[in-house]
């Protein structure tokens, strides 16, 4: 189920005109495409002040493990905001997940993938935790997870003594650091990756197509066919050139694949699953959800279960790229989630919002960071200037919004 669907009647328009069904079906689907744009254009804007560097094939690579950790964390942190919800813990559980990893390994020697699911569990329990009294006792859940906050970076302390620990296992790290392995020929790219984005580019076409002819089968709003096209011509050539820029270097990171199964996996459930429904019911309208037989306090409870359980994943993924746990890790994680979400179309009443949008605004900051650091620009200035996207991201919503309306 989408939540960016919308039911405008057609405009009219003048004869002759070519070019106006384009411009209209993008003015229709300005919150679906409008940060596509923007990070296209960012892209494009950094690449020229680098002189090129920003898309050197060694550099995307380190695009992708630099922000990896915050993009898994910014797809749970997408589904609670669709739920009406927010969680400021994030970071302190991630943290305190590294710290609980590099215990069971490094101090009682666990092997790597026993301490994984055990940090795994740990982290949906965190989660289930703070989901039981935000569904069951009542509590908001901006209180419930500020306090998660601090009890998660104390236990962080006290598990770690205030230390640094590490390092981790090699076949661990490989998690967070790591590429897929060369097979095939001898070529000047990395096969395995070229495989892989090509069978990328075919499932997105048919998915796109398929999503396409079932919106109108139900009579639903669809681009107009020249936009669908310039879309998918789009998409392709993203997809085409993200992957042979990977493949000129070491080849796809096996974290991207983390990520890519996290994209698929949620986004089918989002979109056409039973709970992913009910999620945008609950944070579009909860009292018309309860009257439609939802069962709010149970989404609720899963939703912050899961995304715990992200949490903890992203924890073990930072803390195996730095092949050390530290106390101060994941400060402001959970900002750079919630930033990520509401620059990827996430509303702040809820019900509004998708798995790819956080994605591409997770993306949209880790473009701006690396550019950013590239060109030289100091530290207080890309706050400043990662604030005022933020800010203009949020004020798109409320535009977006009052255009609806009218």
């Amino acid at each position: 189920m989408s939540a960016d669907v919308t039911t405008e009647k057609p405009v009219a328009r003048a004869p002759g005109g070519a070019v106006a069904p384009l411009l209209d079906g993008m003015r229709r689907n300005m919150r679906q495409y409008g940060m596509l744009i923007a990070l296209g254009v960012i892209v494009a804007l950094f690449a020229v002040w680098t002189g090129g560097d920003l898309l050197l094939p060694r550099n995307v690579s380190n695009l992708v493990l630099q922000n990896s950790y915050i993009l898994i964390l910014a797809i749970g942190m997408m589904i609670v905001i669709v739920a009406g919800h927010i969680d400021l813990s994030v970071g302190s559980i991630t943290a305190f997940v590294g710290g609980v990893a590099a215990v069971f390994m490094v101090q009682y020697d666990l092997p790597w993938p026993v301490a994984v699911l055990l940090c795994l569990a740990i982290g949906a329990v965190a989660g289930a935790a703070q989901g039981y009294l935000i569904a069951y006792a009542g509590m908001p859940s901006f209180i419930v997870t500020l306090a998660g906050m601090l009890v998660f970076r104390g236990l962080t302390e006290v598990f770690l003594k205030g230390q640094t620990l590490g390092p981790f296992p090699e076949d661990l790290q490989q998690l967070a650091n790591g590429f897929l392995p060369e097979v095939g020929p001898t070529t000047n790219y990395h096969n395995l990756t070229l495989l892989l984005g090509f069978l990328l580019i075919g499932v997105v076409i048919r998915q796109e197509v398929r999503s396409r002819r079932r919106q109108s089968e139900y009579a639903l709003d669809v681009p107009p066919a020249g936009l669908f096209a310039v879309k998918l011509a789009a998409l392709t050539a993203s997809i085409l050139i993200f992957t042979m820029l990977l493949a000129s270097y070491k080849g796809a990171p096996v974290v991207l694949l983390i990520l890519a199964a996290l994209l698929v996996g949620f986004g089918f459930l989002m979109r056409n699953a039973v709970i992913g429904r009910h999620v945008y019911a609950i944070g579009g309208n909860l009292p018309a959800a309860k009257l439609s037989g939802v069962r709010d306090k149970k989404v609720t409870f899963l939703v912050f279960l899961n995304m715990g359980m992200l949490a903890a994943l992203a924890g073990l993924v930072f803390a195996a790229r730095f092949n050390a746990a530290s106390p101060k890790a994941g400060l402001n994680f959970e900002l750079e989630a919630i930033a990520a979400a509401f620059i990827g179309g996430a509303s702040m009443s809820g019900g509004v919002g998708t798995v790819l949008g956080a994605i591409i605004g997770g993306l949209v900051l880790g473009v701006l960071n690396n550019g950013m650091n590239l060109v030289g620009i100091g530290s207080d200035f890309q706050q400043v200037i990662k604030g005022l996207v933020l800010l203009a991201a949020v004020g798109f919503d409320v535009w977006n919004k009052r255009r609806v309306g009218a």
